[in-house]
């Protein structure tokens, strides 16, 4: 079984294939940690009870003798002698916020519930065993429910909560984390995902120290600033050994993961929605459901962390109608047209498209309202511009069709132009606090999708336009934060629910089409990678990762991504050279090479392309279809990074059997003298046998592995190559 309760230490312990995760009810009913790591056999973990020889100091917890201040809690109150960050604090109807759970029951049963109203990893019974533990403040009538599932197949744990009322009074959560871990070491390094507008996800390590630190968001979107992820690695860990703990948060609103050293040197992480500006008034009989926390334990590296969350995401995050599917190769107009283009224009693109193997055509922004063409009108006004689309919408779809190409459209629902028809008719619909004034970003506000009415037109406005184009492909973009967080509809006690409620609304809307259009196949996006989380991923099982389409800017901004993110969450693709946003000019080769990372495709005007550049395509899609499947259903091995090494980066993918690798070096700046360039290969089996599609020699797979593959040529600035390696048998 994967989860287990001993009744004489009174302890459940969760097993996944390498991992365990034990926590204990002691006296007076707390919770405590004992331990998360290696798989262990033992349930009788009571002898490590954490004792100091100052717990005098800290106030007993009442009714027992226990100083909660020096304990490992599994999730931990307010106000009750731990002086530590709380994961929960409750105030109730009489204003104070003492908050003190203790057990009541527990359940354990086979798969895993969903998460009303939230997205979440998927599993059925054969999949997962999950855990519930009830614990109650009887001050308040809050019942806390503790959800944890134990994964069959990946060394996976997740974490989410629920809260019940079940007194005869409301009371309001102010703060509420998905998950703790407390941990009884600080020998840790703090790696976590930084960046901005075009350099998103960069990875930054530092020591842990005294007292706390933390990322977070308060956009009410995830961001470009901070993925909602950190990794906890002991000092020595590598791509290869060390121990790795990961938290990734599956929510894409404003979320706070911090990591607070006692004076013991105990660590304790959190993470969950950011309580800043938020509380949530629960009343008798509600129920609040906390988003869900992946947990994620490694003793063979970063990269087996970073592999776990691939296959987890992949098999149990992603949307079941594209697990493991290969996505259509597309060409997207923005980069080779921006907002000047007409049917005819279009048209033209697609008869390129469908020469040179593409699978369809995506019309970016700029098609709807009556004036669009440029960035500070008619978002809101979903009807087609026929200035542009003379032929209509329907005429245009099915003319694409009839070439062989899928169609798809980019919206940007969640938007609204003060310039635009629907601001005109309904300015209430945008966020906004009376009596003050509007934050334009990017000349736009945002909807206010905590309002059902707004969620409506949504929805109506986009199916006009699915219906009548029998769209394939949305394109979902989301092009600023949120200032002036109110709502004209909610109550001056509700507005500090608004992100929350927000978001909420956003998961609505995306559901409610899938559950309508259930093939639609939604790529997320936000100014690029804005909003690249495992919340997006459930409904969008592919985020446009960058509008940095720079192929040596794209490596960095992949590595990173590949913490937490598999490749086939990733879209890529070619642009144009000089590039658009950094002026670099990179070989069509490499551009392709590094595209080929994600879900491939084209971002230029295919008219524009040289007879060579032509002929490019088609072996670059010939290639692609030929490597897709081991990319993304591959592991990923990344070999040489390109924040430790600004010379060269290479990366590997290896099928589960082990019979077939594919191994990606780029030259990012060649240096004045030649050098060696042995690559190392990694996951291979060491007793088997691979062909080189470069030289066509034979390696054993350990030769590969432990000697390297000699790939000593003479490179200049930009320079690329794939080498597939398939076993001999």
């Amino acid at each position: 079984m994967s989860v287990i309760f001993d009744k004489n230490s009174k302890s459940f312990k969760l097993d996944t294939p390498g991992t365990s995760y034990v926590l204990e009810i002691i006296d007076g009913d707390y919770l405590v940690h004992r331990y998360y790591g290696a798989r262990i056999p033992d349930t009788d973990l009571t002898y490590m009870h954490f004792k100091t020889n100052i717990s005098s100091f800290f106030p007993n917890s009442p009714e027992t003798n226990i100083p909660l201040g020096t304990q490992l809690l599994e999730y931990p109150t307010h106000g009750i002698g731990d002086f530590r960050a709380s994961a929960v604090m409750i105030r109730g109807a009489d204003g104070t916020a003492t908050t003190d759970i203790r057990y009541v029951s527990h359940r354990i049963y086979k798969g895993k519930p969903v998460l009303e109203g939230l997205p979440s990893t998927y599993a059925d019974e054969n999949e997962a065993e999950t855990l519930e533990i009830d614990a109650i403040d009887n001050h308040t009538g809050a019942l806390v429910t503790l959800v944890y599932t134990a994964f069959a197949k990946h060394d996976a744990i997740t974490k989410s909560v629920r809260v019940k009322n079940t007194s005869d009074k409301p009371f309001s959560l102010e703060r509420i984390f998905s998950g703790c871990l407390d941990m009884p070491s600080s020998e840790y390094d703090l790696i976590h995902l930084w960046g901005h507008w075009a350099k998103e996800r960069t990875p930054e390590r530092t020591r842990l120290h005294h007292g706390k630190q933390s990322i977070e968001s308060i956009r009410v979107s995830s961001g470009h600033q901070h993925n909602p992820f950190i990794a906890l690695v002991s000092p020595n860990a590598d791509e290869d050994m060390g121990d790795a703990y990961g938290f990734n948060l599956v929510y894409s609103s404003s979320f706070l993961i911090e990591a607070e050293v006692d004076s013991f040197g105990a660590t304790r992480v959190l993470a969950g929605i950011n309580p800043t500006d938020f509380s949530w008034c629960v009343n008798p009989g509600e129920t609040f459901t906390a988003p869900e926390l992946v947990m994620v334990y490694s003793d063979k590296g970063i990269g087996e962390m970073s592999r776990t969350f691939h296959r987890l995401y992949t098999n149990n995050l992603c949307r079941r109608q594209w697990k493991g599917i290969k996505r259509p190769i597309l060409v997207n107009n923005w980069e080779g047209t921006y907002f000047d283009f007409d049917d005819e224009k279009l048209i033209s693109i697609a008869k390129d498209a469908a020469e040179l193997g593409i699978e369809m055509l995506v019309l970016d922004d700029g098609w709807f309202g009556t004036n669009r063409n440029n960035d500070d009108c008619d978002l809101g006004d979903w009807f087609v511009n026929e200035k542009k689309i003379r032929c209509g919408i329907k005429e245009l779809a099915r003319r694409i069709r009839e070439l062989g190409l899928k169609f798809g459209l980019w919206f940007e629902p969640e938007m609204i132009s003060p310039i635009s028809k629907l601001y005109d008719e309904l300015p209430d619909w945008c966020l906004h606090v009376d009596g003050r004034k509007c934050s334009p970003a990017r000349r736009q506000y945002v909807l206010d999708y905590s309002r059902a009415d707004v969620r409506d037109y949504i929805i109506d406005c986009m199916s006009k336009i699915i219906d009548e184009a029998e769209l394939d492909y949305i394109k979902w973009d989301f092009n600023r934060n949120m200032t002036e967080l109110g709502s004209a509809l909610l109550t001056p006690a509700q507005q500090k629910e608004l992100s929350h409620r927000y978001v909420l609304g956003v998961y609505e809307v995306m559901q409610r089409l899938l559950d309508k259009y259930p093939t639609l196949l939604i790529e997320g996006c936000s100014g690029g990678g804005g909003r690249f989380d495992a919340g997006m991923l459930y409904y969008a099982p592919q985020i446009w990762t960058s509008d940095d389409t720079d192929a040596i800017e794209r490596i960095d901004i992949q590595y990173g991504t590949s913490f937490v993110y598999p490749a086939s969450a990733m879209s890529a693709h070619l642009s144009a050279s000089p590039n658009h946003q950094t002026r670099r000019a990179t070989s069509f080769k490499t551009r392709g090479i590094v595209a080929m990372g994600g879900n491939f495709g084209y971002e230029l005007d295919l008219n524009q392309l040289t007879d060579d550049e032509k002929e490019a395509v088609k072996k670059q899609i010939s290639d692609y279809n030929k490597y897709q499947k081991l990319v993304q259903g591959g592991d990923l091995y990344r070999l040489i990074s390109p924040f430790k090494n600004r010379l060269h980066s290479a990366w590997e993918y290896v099928s589960p059997d082990k019979s077939e690798a594919l191994l990606t070096f780029v030259v990012m700046r060649r240096e004045i003298y030649s050098r060696y360039y042995l690559v190392k290969l990694r996951g291979l089996d060491p007793e088997k046998l691979y062909r080189s599609s470069d030289d066509g020699r034979v390696y054993s797979g350990a030769l590969l592995m432990n000697a390297g593959v000699n790939l000593c040529k003479d490179y200049t600035d930009g320079d690329s190559l794939i080498i597939h390696f398939t076993e001999v048998k």
